[in-house]
């Protein structure tokens, strides 16, 4: 028993070095001061640390690769999902990190086959604590024949507000026109994999109508995410790469 116990914790050690060996995590500051840790999980799956909080977006088990044992997480405070694809939607990833006081805010398709949190329509906005607010923005195709993958009106992005630092999460979207609207955006996440999301040029437009002060590349498989730190040089926006493929 003893050896199957040291074989089996040998095993999760291992696993846990290689899993904190592929994440990497930035920190900001918010206006008063205060440390966000973003950590990149994979794909569009991220954890998101302030003041106490432990928000979790589009977690997936298995939903991408690699497998993400949530375990290894602390429960969240937070949940956000963008859309109800396998990639962004899991219902064991969530109930592993929820707890009876965890908030989750999801898009109304997701709500239809989830019946547990809150819906959010594009353009809804909620407080979750004074210093923390997510408003629900548009993500949607719109280039010709890939509207079925990601319809007008269904999905959300999100703008997370903490103590002032404004964090775009973009979710599975393409160059939309509602970009323009969106001002003093900290940190943007903006995705690139055609024919479901942007090409790297539509990123690159994206980003020059938004103007983040730092943009991440995520969810992009194998797109070269790379060509958008030259086509940006110069915009003052500074281009972070980490493992989102």
């Amino acid at each position: 028993m003893k050896q199957r116990l040291a074989t089996l914790l040998a095993a999760w050690l291992t696993a846990a070095a290689a899993l904190a060996a592929k994440q990497a995590t930035d920190t900001f500051k918010t206006r008063s001061g205060k440390e966000v840790r973003i950590t990149c999980i994979k794909h569009a799956s991220m954890l998101i640390e302030y003041d106490g909080l432990q928000i979790q977006v589009d977690p997936t088990a298995d939903g991408a690769k690699p497998v993400t044992d949530y375990r290894q997480f602390p429960k969240a405070s937070l949940i956000l999902v963008t859309h109800e694809h396998h990639d962004h939607f899991d219902r064991e990833a969530i109930g592993i990190l929820r707890s009876p006081v965890t908030a989750i805010y999801t898009n109304h398709a997701v709500y239809d086959q989830f019946r547990n949190g809150i819906p959010m329509s594009n353009g809804d906005s909620i407080s979750y604590r004074s210093d923390v607010t997510v408003k629900a923005v548009p993500a949607y195709n719109t280039t010709e024949g890939r509207q079925q993958f990601h319809p007008k009106g269904r999905d959300n992005g999100y703008v997370l507000t903490l103590d002032g630092l404004r964090i775009y999460i973009a979710g599975d979207t393409e160059d939309i026109p509602e970009m323009a609207q969106l001002k003093d955006i900290d940190i943007a996440f903006l995705p690139c994999n055609q024919p479901y999301t942007m090409t790297v040029d539509q990123l690159v437009k994206a980003a020059k109508v938004i103007k983040p002060r730092v943009l991440f590349p995520y969810h992009y498989n194998d797109t070269p995410v790379a060509q958008a730190v030259m086509k940006l040089s110069g915009t003052g926006i500074k281009v972070v790469i980490r493992d989102y493929k």
